[in-house]
């Protein structure tokens, strides 16, 4: 009896953002009836029914996309594997150096939300297919700059970002269409694994080619050969599911997508997407300027120490730093990420906002250690490699938990654009401009004091130490994510089950109370 009888009588009308209207017949969880059209988890069986694959091919669905996400992020950081050479070959400073991270994902940051909307709307296998055979012939060709362009480096690393931004804002919608609950989370943590293992690849790629070759432009000759490969693999093995299917109840009606700016308003009145997106833009800003910055940093702390020989003109670089460096980003990559999924599933059954907490703890705990690493640098290589290893692998909690988030927050037609806009505002500010600034403080530091060795390495330490500070911020996003999340969570289930239609701009509508259940009736008749 304490339905909607007990509603005022003039009330708003169904709004998605304000929640379901209290006591309406139906509606899952503590809303309504919890007995009438609870969601339920389809099996293998009921998988398979839904989006036409066996268990077999989607698994082998995720594996090619894996594939290219690792090759994505091992292309992204081959050049920070060989930086010193860079620097040395066009003659430039950090900032300038810097600048090449930021021109790459200013554009990849652009172009995320086009391919954001084009992915909502059409075939996402033959997008991806055109932007990574695109992205392919661009950082072959960028292998054939002359000295005396580097702005045409600068281009073409900035033409790149058109195939990432193609794939990154795709890829996740189409597991997301494949997998639900704990088996969808599994499959984003193996998607996600490629992130720092492909990051880990590149700066081993990079340094490695570069000393069998004895010149750093082969480095970057390698990821176009993989990139047709990836192209092939899409083409052949990868078949588009439907949108959200997985989702629905068997009698709900399909969904169908909402205009571009319908669909921004609901990602701007999603706080839980607004804050996790947050915090994903303190991870993409201290990874992004520890990715391109620590194996120099870490060259120039041997020098300091007097383990190596500073980089001469016209000479190539000798130091381990970069594979040393790509071998423990592999590592904290794999521990991290897995270590996150782990923790957050066990948490779920006990607490539902496990999983903006665990992005929290991760980040909070690893400012203090990337802070230490840093500070120990002039006195032990050893020590600062064990606490940028414990660091690393906090930070790498983060990623596939991020992702399962905002496929949960966010309805099935809205998710290309909700990641586009996510990449948009991490890397708007994030690591679109981290590299530069860490570059531009290390060169006015370097200004105000003497030429040397010390200079520059103290230079390039104090401006990274801006990523722990930038990292604790990171964890009070999260921690504000964890208030908001239970709500959103369950509004995106309701519309997914047809249970919470969204209300059109131009519906003059309001709900009244009609026979126990709440009605849409027209204004009109109301005040007739």
């Amino acid at each position: 009896m304490a339905g909607s009888d007990t509603a005022p009588f003039l009330s708003q009308a169904d709004d998605p953002d304000d929640g379901p209207v209290p006591g309406t017949p139906g509606l899952p969880g503590s809303l309504g009836n919890p007995k009438s059209r609870e969601p339920e988890v389809p099996d293998q069986e009921g998988l398979q029914r839904i989006t036409g694959l066996s268990p077999g091919r989607s698994a082998l669905i995720v594996a090619v996309l894996c594939y290219i996400n690792l090759l994505n992020y091992m292309d992204r950081f081959t050049v920070a594997g060989v930086l010193p050479d860079i620097e040395h070959f066009f003659s430039i400073g950090d900032s300038s150096s810097g600048l090449i991270q930021t021109v790459f994902i200013s554009s990849y940051m652009v172009l995320a939300p086009v391919f954001g909307y084009l992915g909502d709307r059409y075939n996402r296998k033959y997008l991806m297919c055109g932007g990574i055979a695109f992205w392919s012939l661009v950082t072959l060709g960028s292998s054939f700059i002359p000295r005396e362009r580097f702005w045409l480096l600068l281009l073409t690393r900035g033409l790149v970002g058109v195939g990432e931004a193609s794939y990154s804002t795709i890829a996740p919608t189409l597991i997301a269409d494949l997998f639900v609950a704990d088996q969808r989370s599994r499959m984003l943590s193996v998607f996600y694994f490629a992130i720092p293992v492909g990051s880990g690849l590149g700066y081993i790629a990079g340094s490695k080619v570069k000393d069998a070759a004895g010149d750093w432009h082969w480095a970057l000759r390698v990821t176009p050969g993989l990139g047709v490969v990836a192209v092939l693999l899409l083409f052949l093995v990868v078949r588009e599911p439907p949108r959200g299917a997985v989702e629905r109840h068997v009698d709900s009606p399909p969904l169908s997508p909402t205009s571009w700016w319908a669909d921004l308003r609901a990602l701007a009145r999603n706080p839980s997407f607004i804050l996790s997106s947050l915090g994903f833009t303190a991870v993409a800003f201290v990874t992004g300027s520890l990715a391109l910055w620590a194996p120099a940093f870490l060259l120039r702390s041997r020098v300091v120490l007097g383990e190596t020989p500073p980089c001469l003109p016209g000479e190539s670089c000798s130091s381990s730093d970069s594979l040393i460096f790509g071998l423990i980003t592999c590592v904290t990559g794999v521990l991290g990420v897995g270590l996150g999924v782990e923790i957050s599933r066990r948490l779920r059954r006990s607490n539902p906002r496990a999983d903006p907490l665990v992005c929290a703890a991760g980040l909070l705990g690893s400012a203090p250690f990337l802070f230490l690493a840093l500070a120990c640098a002039r006195g032990s290589i050893v020590a600062t490699y064990i606490f940028i290893f414990i660091g690393e692998t906090l930070l790498s909690m983060n990623w596939a938990i991020v992702a399962d988030i905002l496929l949960y927050v966010v309805i099935p037609t809205r998710r290309s654009t909700a990641e586009a806009f996510q990449i948009v505002l991490s890397h708007l500010l994030g690591d679109a401009g981290s590299p530069y600034l860490i570059g531009l403080i290390s060169d006015r530091l370097r200004r105000s004091w003497p030429p040397s060795f010390l200079s520059e390495f103290r230079a390039l330490q104090f401006s990274l130490m801006l990523c722990a500070f930038v990292g604790a911020l990171g964890g009070a996003a999260f921690l504000g994510t964890a208030i908001v999340i239970e709500g959103d969570r369950r509004r995106a289930q309701l519309h997914v089950h047809g249970l919470l239609p969204e209300a059109r701009a131009t519906d003059d509508r309001i709900v009244v109370p009609q026979r126990g259940r709440s009605t849409r009736v027209p204004v009109s008749s109301v005040l007739i």
